[in-house]
């Protein structure tokens, strides 16, 4: 059986590698590191089928090192110290031609796992070369971040992916004896989404599924040849945050279209309905908060409902949900409130509870004057009085100031009633 053409086109030198110039070009900021053999561990970041597996082997070959890799979907501790032990032995201490590691979805790896590689990095027994399509920041551990040089690899540009087509169809052992005419190719960059590998098995697909003397491949043969296209969008990598953080943005700018836009891309891809839910609870408390406590109260509810009906029902929950908060007068005052209050306790450290708000539970307690002339608000007319309730040294701070909406405004009037000119509302 023939191996796929994304696999028979795979590079074996940085001559023959397309794209990532800002690395791997004349001036790129690892070319001199290859052919001088000296490889820090390196992590490389970025979406699917743009080439990090291909450039670990690149390397690999370049510096004339021995190379082991493993996948972090099917590999557990005792798989990395096994190769850490046969690296140790084949390469060791003291030596620029130690070994490379090349561990493909390192994000995957648990902190258990991750903590296996520190040792190996650390004492030069491997060089680690990681990919991810996820933030390291946030799925690498920082002891081993801090041992990795990360490198982002950008997405191809549509000259990169049709030099690929170009290679395919003057190149390939196979592909190269048909007669092929590549007049358009914006089907084929749309279905692959950036996605080389993606590009290549269409093309490939395309191709071996037309019998005739000549194909002219336009955009009509591609969409008619690809039936079923989903939506690309990868819910374990970069796409996962861009499009949720887009989705989020959009909410807080009051853009309802936008919103149900992004909203439709992640249902497409399958996103998980909870994280959706999730982020739009938080959302209505951070970005709407106090101008309409409701939406507080119906992204709860959303959050409630999809995690009992789930796809494709709960499609219409979570756009109505998204269609609200985007209408919605927004405010983000008591996000900001409890930001200040978190910097001035940093910043004044544990200040004394006034003994007059100090529980009183024990007699010797009430002897040394906890509750002492506390006044209790329903005592008072309209429940309220001029009581201390903060440290005497911060007495006065005003932490919540209201936003400029509807509901915080009488709010605002409220507190400013209750505190005259204390608070300065």
């Amino acid at each position: 059986m023939n191996e796929p053409l994304a696999e028979r086109l795979r590079p074996h030198t940085l001559e023959d590698y397309i794209s990532q110039s800002h690395l791997v070009g004349k001036k790129g900021s690892l070319t001199k590191s290859i052919k001088q053999g000296l490889i820090p561990s390196l992590i490389f970041w970025g979406r699917p089928g743009i080439g990090k597996t291909t450039l670990a082997n690149i390397i690999a070959n370049e510096s004339k090192r021995p190379f082991y890799t493993l996948s972090a979907i099917n590999s557990g501790v005792k798989d990395v110290r096994d190769v850490i032990d046969k690296a140790k032995q084949s390469g060791g201490l003291f030596t620029t031609k130690n070994p490379i590691l090349f561990i493909d979805e390192i994000h995957r790896f648990s902190k258990s796992q991750q903590d296996s590689l520190l040792q190996a990095v650390e004492k030069g027994w491997v060089t680690l070369i990681g990919a991810t399509t996820e933030n390291p920041s946030f799925e690498v551990i920082p002891a081993l971040l801090s041992r990795c040089q990360v490198y982002i690899l950008n997405s191809f540009d549509k000259t990169d992916l049709e030099s690929l087509l170009k290679r395919a169809i003057e190149k390939d052992e196979i592909i190269s004896k048909r007669n092929i005419n590549l007049k358009e190719t914006e089907a084929l960059l749309r279905l692959s989404g950036g996605d080389a590998r993606k590009l290549l098995n269409i093309f490939e697909l395309i191709v071996n599924s037309n019998n005739s003397e000549k194909i002219t491949i336009t955009n009509k043969l591609v969409l008619d040849k690809v039936q079923n296209n989903t939506v690309r969008y990868d819910k374990t990598g970069e796409q996962h945050y861009d499009i949720i953080s887009a989705f989020i943005k959009s909410i807080r700018g009051s853009d309802p279209n936008a919103a149900v836009y992004w909203l439709a891309r992640m249902v497409e891809g399958g996103e998980d309905v909870k994280f959706i839910a999730r982020r739009m609870l938080i959302l209505a408390s951070e970005d709407i908060g106090n101008a309409n406590p409701t939406a507080l109260v119906i992204a709860n509810s959303t959050f409630q409902a999809v995690s009992i009906i789930g796809y494709p029902e709960s499609r219409i929950i979570l756009s109505q949900c998204a269609t609200y908060l985007a209408s919605s007068p927004k405010s983000n005052a008591s996000y900001k409130a409890i930001g200040k209050a978190q910097d001035l306790v940093q910043k004044t450290g544990d200040l004394s509870v006034p003994l007059s708000i100090r529980n009183a539970p024990t007699k010797l307690m009430k002897e040394l004057g906890y509750g002492d002339k506390y006044k209790y608000a329903h005592n008072y007319e309209n429940n309220f009085t001029n009581h201390e309730f903060l440290p005497e040294s911060i007495s006065g701070t005003k932490l919540y100031d209201p936003g400029d909406n509807l509901r915080e405004n009488a709010l605002r009037d409220f507190l400013k009633k209750r505190w005259k000119n204390k608070y300065n509302y």
